[in-house]
């Protein structure tokens, strides 16, 4: 019996073999890639003017949220700020027509929760045509 410990022999890490696949692996996306030179979009944007005609203003239908939490469509203030209320309101306003556009003013301290309202009742009436502005502050 051979109880003799035995030399074991230095540790060594060979790379050769890891430079070689690295080397293929370059090699291989190097042939097989292709570099195409795509053209840009073209895109068409559209353009606004405030000259707008007086009978095309008539058709629009403005809703206003105030900071202190009322709705006001078309100059008329709301009681209370339910989607039901909302739902009421437009379709007053609307007359069944609901290809008109909807204008939403915020106020910059109104809750996004009020503007959600707006989109769930005009998602009820099914409008689709929303904008929204902003206004210039009158005492900067």
């Amino acid at each position: 019996m051979k109880f003799r410990r035995q030399k074991i022999d230095d540790v060594q890490i060979n790379l050769t073999p890891l430079i070689d696949v690295v080397f293929l692996l370059l090699i291989f996306f190097m042939v097989s890639t292709t570099f195409n030179q795509s053209t840009e979009l073209t895109i068409d944007l559209p353009t606004a003017t405030s000259d707008a005609p007086a009978s095309d203003r008539d058709k629009t239908v403005e809703l206003v949220i105030t900071a202190d939490g009322q709705y006001v469509i078309n100059g008329q203030t709301l009681i209370n700020e339910k989607v039901a209320t909302l739902v009421q309101g437009l379709s007053e306003v609307t007359q069944g027509d609901n290809t008109r556009p909807l204008i939403i003013t915020a106020d910059a301290q109104s809750s996004y929760e009020m503007v959600l309202r707006v989109y769930d009742a005009a998602a009820k009436l099914g409008i689709t045509k929303l904008a929204h502005t902003a206004q210039k502050e009158t005492n900067p």
